[in-house]
């Protein structure tokens, strides 16, 4: 406490009047009216409130607030105060830390409560923007383009490859099966609401909903992974359940392929195809057992007419070099150089019902086969993107129905057999990878070994086609059938 002699009624005129003696650091004048409560003056000038008072035999001081922001009857109030609880044995300042505390635990706790509420409002579709975007550098670019068109709303008028409806015009792209999922609350995409959603797509497109399911999976594997979004799971994956997998069935094996007699029916028919970039795509495409898509994107650049090499972009390792036999070296060396493409695609066709007539009569004319009520769009990027439906008419013309893309990589596979041509030399012209430890770890094929397989499957491909070609008298021949169709 401080001495007698500086004790005295505190009013007003007094607090204004006292200052710090010259020489002092600070001075003190006590309350005789509130013993516990001082006023305390530095050289500056200031002065503020403080208690002073014992505590467990410790001599206890707490601020108040300064003179100027504190009157002298609301200082002597909260002195009293703070007598009254050391007087009943509690810290002062103890009681504030756990006032403060208590605040901040009270603020975070309505901060948490403001996120938790926003998050019980988020959607899968706004969590699956996220998602798409932050995985985008991970994937390929097939593989991103999956994921936006399966959550696409559709509605949109259909651009390529297209049947024409009976009043003559073009109908409207269906929603990606992801869509109807998309404004759902996360925490509402329960099992059952995947289930159900499983059991519908099921109804109208089985495999297209098995592969958007698999990603909706892994989507979800995300969100559990994701502090904010897993507390809002039902469990640690909802898509994960069999009923789900029932209802959506497995996926049948496909098992389109070219026999070795329907060789010539198949060449005759893509040989009369109008459009030659896309009668060379298709050949290519069976003649190298690739991936559609890998030769879609295949550039002038990718061929090595010096080494007699193609590279492809390979799904699997990046890219693959493959031999550029003959055959193929012939038809592509043919093609326009309108683009970096290949197989490029700069002209776009009219799909209003007038000039389908006309084109389908020109077909008629020529005696060549014309997609009825089909036809094939141009591609903004400057290279083929969709063949498929050029294909299927060709083949429905000759009764080779159901024959797919993938399935000329699945014939060029299988028509090997014949030739008895190691499976690993196929395996790596195709892209696969190796089946067995010698393949993987001790075989290394190079290039000039992989011609003298594939230059021999070529050769014989053709002869079962009665593709007349002879390699050495290439230069401004064409290759001609010679079997009767």
């Amino acid at each position: 406490m401080g001495q007698d002699n500086s004790r005295v009624r505190l009013t007003v005129g007094r607090v204004a009047a006292f200052a710090c003696p010259e020489g002092k650091s600070q001075a003190f004048l006590w309350d005789t009216e509130a013993p516990s409560l001082m006023l305390r003056v530095t050289p500056t000038g200031r002065k503020t409130y403080a208690f002073e008072g014992r505590l467990n035999g410790s001599t206890l001081r707490v601020g108040i607030g300064t003179a100027t922001d504190w009157t002298l009857d609301a200082a002597r109030k909260r002195a009293v105060e703070l007598k009254q609880l050391v007087d009943n044995g509690q810290d002062p300042r103890e009681l504030e830390r756990q006032k403060v505390a208590a605040a901040v635990a009270r603020k975070v706790e309505e901060a948490a409560q403001v996120e938790a509420d926003r998050l019980a409002d988020v959607t899968v579709g706004a969590v699956w923007e996220i998602y798409v975007a932050e995985r985008r550098e991970h994937w390929g670019e097939r593989h991103y383009a999956d994921h936006l068109k399966m959550a696409k709303a559709g509605g949109e008028l259909a651009k390529r490859g297209v049947k024409l409806l009976k009043s003559g015009e073009r109908p409207r792209t269906l929603a990606g099966p992801v869509f109807s999922l998309l404004g759902t609350p996360l925490r509402e995409l329960t099992s059952t609401r995947i289930e159900a959603w499983a059991t519908e797509q099921a109804k109208t497109r089985p495999t297209y909903a098995r592969l958007c399911w698999r990603c909706l999976k892994v989507f979800l594997n995300w969100c559990a992974e994701h502090a904010e979004y897993s507390q809002l799971l039902s469990t640690t994956n909802p898509a994960k359940t069999k009923k789900a997998r029932e209802a959506l069935g497995k996926a049948a094996v496909k098992d389109d392929a070219l026999q070795r007699e329907q060789l010539s029916v198949w060449f005759a028919a893509v040989c009369n195809i109008q459009n030659p970039v896309i009668a060379a795509y298709l050949q290519t495409l069976l003649l190298t057992g690739a991936r559609p898509g890998e030769v879609l994107t295949l550039r002038w650049e990718d061929l090595n007419t010096q080494w007699k090499g193609m590279t492809i972009r390979d799904k699997v390792e990046g890219e693959r070099v493959i031999p550029l036999t003959p055959y193929v070296a012939h038809i592509l060396a043919k093609l326009p150089r309108r683009n970096e493409w290949v197989f490029s695609s700069t002209r776009a066709l009219s799909l209003d019902p007038a000039s389908i007539k006309r084109r389908q009569a020109k077909h008629v004319r020529k005696g060549s086969v014309a997609p009825t009520g089909v036809l094939v769009q141009a591609s903004v990027s400057g290279h083929l993107t969709d063949p498929s439906s050029a294909h299927r008419c060709v083949c429905a013309a000759v009764g080779l129905e159901g024959l797919t893309l993938h399935g000329l990589r699945r014939s060029f596979a299988s028509l090997t057999e014949w030739l008895e041509i190691p499976s690993g030399v196929v395996a790596q012209i195709q892209g696969h990878k190796p089946s067995a430890t010698a393949e993987k770890h001790y075989k290394r094929r190079p290039l000039d070994l992989l011609r003298v397989h594939h230059e021999r499957i070529e050769a014989w491909v053709l002869e079962q086609a009665g593709v007349s070609f002879n390699a050495l008298k290439t230069e401004g021949g064409t290759p001609k059938l010679v079997k009767a169709v």
